[in-house]
Parts: structure tokens; C-alpha cells; sequence
């Protein structure tokens, strides 16, 4: 049995690992099909980020948010709860940040530590909401969070233009952030900052909590087998209200550490997007906490690849958009390479037959 699990795990990692590829020769071909100049679009967006320290340095920047929501969505999905709130969770975080940054005089080392965290329990209480409609009402979950979604973004911009909106600014923006609720810059020569290390504590802490804890693996069992949780006696409307919540406040969390490491000022137009690509790192870890790094690497790689690729040659950055569309498709159909999978199983069943024959 273990060995059959152990080998399963090894064919979804490979099957995550074709599906990208795949979505890479696809994108391969469009660029020399559609390009005048191919070679040097495709040498821009594989070898792009890496052929500069600041062109890296703006993937370890973008890879920070995606950190923070891969491992809100990994931990909501864990649940089974398609809950799509984190967009939402990390756009009122960010914006809770700032209002903690315009509205309070702290020092410089407590500033930014007070605003990341009131971020996280604002994402942690907006989190709750699609999970309560559903436990309550029986609302569909993944309905519910995409339209509350949208709701917190059109709230959130009431409060920026009533209550923090810097008339001198000229747009729709806050007041300036003092210096002393800023994150610290880390690495020199780019703009990434200490949330890096967040991050990556947060990376280690969930997959503790998810692998090591009681309660993560009340929330595993809850997202395998619903019915049977409840049956063994796990209190399943208090799991997944958890569950949701532990996610929010990641999700806050990322938003509140991005607001206060990369701007200046809170200046956001729509919903920053980071909720959605957090959807996709996700799907790539299989929800498993150790994998989001990777996931985020991977996704925040091929966004500063495509943009580098379109200001220097004649290709759109919107080619990532098709790599995603594929990548998500293949990995989320359940037949893409359905038939190595049943051979899996109906090997590892016989074998399992076979010594139960020989026990006897």
C-alpha cells in the first residue's frame, strides 16, 4: 500500500512536470510561428531573468506574494473548499496595511510588524464569510468568494477615497507612507525586502501545521473524506472554518507585506491579480505547502521571462496567459495520462494480491 501511494505521488509530480512542458513546446511553437525574429524572442524569455542580478532580483520580488497566496489556496483546497477569497483577502490587506501606515505613529520596528498583521486578521475574518455561507446556507462556495471578491474591492475603494486618499496625489492613492512603516530592502540592487524571509518562514510553519498538527491533519481528512471525518468524531464545521481562516490571514498577510515592501503608497486601480496566480501555484504544488516555492518560482519566472521577452522583441507577455490556460487544464483533467495511472494501480493490486496469496 505504501509503496502504490509513494508511486502515484511520483506519477502526479510527473504529470504536473509534462503538462508544463507541454504548455512550454506550445508556447515554443506560437513564438516561431508568429515571430519575425523566434531565436532571440525565445532566448529573452528563457534565459531573460537570469541574465541580469536585477532582472532576478524582480522574480524574488514577485515570487513573494505568490508565496503568500499558493499557501492560503493550498491550505483552503486542502479543505476541499474551492474558495477563491484570497484575491479579495490580500487586495483588504494591503489596504489595512496602509490605513495602519497613513493613521498611526509607531517606531520603525513595530510600525510595519502592527500593519502586516492587522492585514492578516483582516484577511482572516473576510476569509470566513464564503465558508459560513456554505456550512449555513448551503451557498456555493466558489460562487460566493469570486462575487465577494468584488465586493471587497469596491468597499475597499469607498474607504481609500473617504478615508485615506491623499488629495495632492493626483490619482486615486493614499497619503505616503512614513519610513518607519516600510519593510527593509535586503538585497542590494533590487527592491526585494524582508518579506522574503517571511515567506519562506511561512512556507516552513504551514507545512508543519498541514503535515505535523493535529489540526492539519483534521483539515487533510475533512478534504479527502467529508462524510467520514464526521463520523469519526471531528467537529467538521469548526475544521473547515479553520482551515478558511488559517488561509485568509496568509492571504492578508501577503497583501499587507507587499503594500508595505514594494510601494510607497497604496495605489491599486482593480484587484492586484496575486489571489488568482496564487490559484495556479497551488494547483502546480498539489496543495502541498513544500511545493508552493517551486510553483511560485516557476510562475514569477515565466512572468519576468514574457516581459522581457515583449519589450525586446515583437512577442506579447500575454503568452504566459496561454502557458497558464494549458498548464491549469492539463493538470486539473483527470484523464490527461489516465492510463499510466490505472496501470499504476492495477500493478501495485496485484502485487498486493499476490503476497496476500503467498501470507497464506
Amino acid at each position: 500500500m505504501i509503496k502504490k501511494l509513494d508511486r502515484l505521488r511520483k506519477f502526479e509530480l510527473l504529470r504536473t512536470l509534462a503538462a508544463v512542458g507541454l504548455a512550454l513546446a506550445i508556447a515554443f511553437i506560437l513564438i516561431l510561428t508568429t515571430s519575425e525574429q523566434p531565436i532571440e524572442a525565445i532566448r529573452a524569455f528563457a534565459l531573460g531573468p537570469i541574465s541580469k542580478f536585477r532582472y532576478f532580483g524582480n522574480v524574488i520580488e514577485l515570487m513573494i506574494p505568490l508565496l503568500f497566496t499558493g499557501l492560503a489556496v493550498s491550505v483552503m483546497f486542502s479543505a476541499n473548499q474551492f474558495n477563491l477569497i484570497s484575491e479579495g483577502a490580500f487586495f483588504v490587506g494591503a489596504l489595512g496595511s496602509s490605513w495602519i501606515a497613513t493613521n498611526f505613529l509607531l517606531p520603525a520596528g513595530v510600525h510595519p510588524v502592527v500593519g502586516i498583521l492587522v492585514a492578516g486578521l483582516i484577511g482572516a475574518v473576510v476569509a470566513t464569510i464564503p465558508a459560513i455561507l456554505k456550512l449555513k446556507w448551503n451557498a456555493d462556495v466558489l460562487v460566493s468568494s469570486l462575487m465577494l471578491n468584488y465586493i471587497l474591492m469596491f468597499l475597499g475603494f469607498y474607504f481609500l477615497n473617504y478615508h485615506l486618499r491623499d488629495p495632492q496625489a493626483g490619482d486615486m492613492a493614499s497619503f505616503k507612507f512614513p519610513d518607519s512603516a516600510k519593510l527593509m530592502r535586503i538585497l542590494p540592487g533590487t527592491r526585494v525586502h524582508i518579506g522574503l524571509i517571511l515567506a519562506i518562514l511561512a512556507v516552513v510553519l504551514v507545512y508543519l501545521f498541514m503535515f505535523k498538527t493535529r489540526w492539519g491533519y483534521e483539515i487533510r481528512m475533512v478534504g479527502k473524506n467529508e462524510n467520514f471525518a464526521r463520523y469519526s468524531g471531528m467537529n467538521v464545521f469548526r475544521v473547515i472554518i479553520v482551515s478558511q481562516m488559517v488561509g485568509g490571514f496568509l492571504a492578508g498577510l501577503g497583501g499587507g507585506i507587499e503594500m508595505l515592501g514594494m510601494y510607497t503608497r497604496f495605489k491599486y486601480k482593480t484587484l492586484p491579480g496575486f489571489g488568482w496566480d496564487g490559484v495556479i501555484v497551488a494547483i502546480l504544488a498539489k496543495n502541498n505547502p513544500a511545493l508552493v516555492p517551486v510553483g511560485a518560482f516557476f510562475l514569477a519566472y515565466l512572468r519576468i521571462g514574457a516581459d522581457i521577452m515583449s519589450r525586446s522583441t515583437d512577442v506579447s507577455s500575454q503568452l504566459v496567459g496561454i502557458i497558464q490556460g494549458v498548464v491549469i487544464i492539463l493538470v486539473a483533467a483527470e484523464h490527461f495520462m489516465s492510463k499510466r495511472k490505472n496501470r499504476i494501480i492495477y500493478e501495485e493490486s496485484m502485487a498486493d494480491l499476490s503476497a496476500a496469496k503467498e501470507a497464506k
